[in-house]
C-alpha cells in the first residue's frame, strides 16, 4: 500500500462468533472492503475452536492485508468473568494472527469508539450501526451486529478526530497498563 493509502481490519472477537470488517481509506476517502463473521464449532473443546478461529482470521488477512488491526480495549469490570476469559483468549488470537501477517494491532475502548463516530460516548448500538452505514454509504447497517460493530472499530480508527488525537498523544498499549509496568521493572 502507498503511503496515502491504508488498510485497516476491524475484528470484533468471539469464541463462537467474530465479527470483521476491512476498511481502505485513501485520501480521506473510506471504502468497504469486506466484511463478515466468522464461526467455530461450538461443541468443539477450547483449543480447537482457538485453532479454528487463528485459522479463520488468519485467511481473511491473508486475503486483505491490513496495515493495521483494531480491536476493543480490555476492561476489568466484566459481570460475567468466564466470558471474559474466554473473550481474551479469543483476542489473544486475532492479535497472533495480526502480528503473524506484520500488522500493527491498536486497541480502543467502546465509549471512544462510539463518540467517535456518533458524538456521545453513550450512543446505543443502532446509533452506532445507522453511524457505519452512512460512512460507508450502505443503505443499511450490515448484520448481523458483530460486523457493525467490527466495522466501526475500523472505522474509529479513521475519522478525523482520531488521526488528530494519535498524532497528538502517544499510543496506548494493547496490553493493560499493570501488565506493562510489570514487564518494565528490572528483573
Amino acid at each position: 500500500m502507498s503511503g496515502s493509502e491504508v488498510c485497516i481490519a476491524g475484528v470484533d472477537p468471539g469464541l463462537h462468533v467474530t465479527g470483521y470488517g476491512v476498511i481502505r481509506e485513501r485520501g480521506g476517502e473510506v471504502e468497504l472492503l469486506e466484511g463478515g463473521v466468522l464461526r467455530t464449532d461450538a461443541s468443539a473443546p477450547l483449543e480447537q475452536r482457538l485453532h479454528q478461529l487463528h485459522r479463520l482470521i488468519s485467511e481473511v488477512l491473508g486475503a486483505f492485508p491490513p496495515d493495521v488491526v483494531v480491536v476493543e480495549d480490555l476492561y476489568s469490570q466484566y459481570t460475567h468473568p468466564r466470558t471474559a476469559i474466554l473473550m481474551g483468549h479469543a483476542r489473544g488470537v486475532v492479535c497472533l494472527a495480526a502480528g503473524q501477517c506484520g500488522a500493527q494491532v491498536v486497541a480502543y475502548p467502546p465509549a471512544l469508539v462510539k463518540r467517535s463516530l456518533t458524538g456521545n460516548g453513550s450512543a446505543s448500538k443502532e446509533q452506532v450501526g445507522r453511524m457505519v452505514a452512512q460512512m460507508l454509504q450502505l443503505r443499511e447497517p450490515p448484520k448481523p451486529t458483530d460486523i457493525t460493530d467490527a466495522l466501526a472499530l475500523a472505522l474509529c480508527h479513521v475519522v478525523p478526530s482520531r488521526r488528530r488525537a494519535r498524532a497528538t498523544r502517544p499510543r496506548r498499549p494493547v496490553l493493560p497498563p499493570a501488565l506493562v509496568e510489570r514487564l518494565r521493572e528490572p528483573a
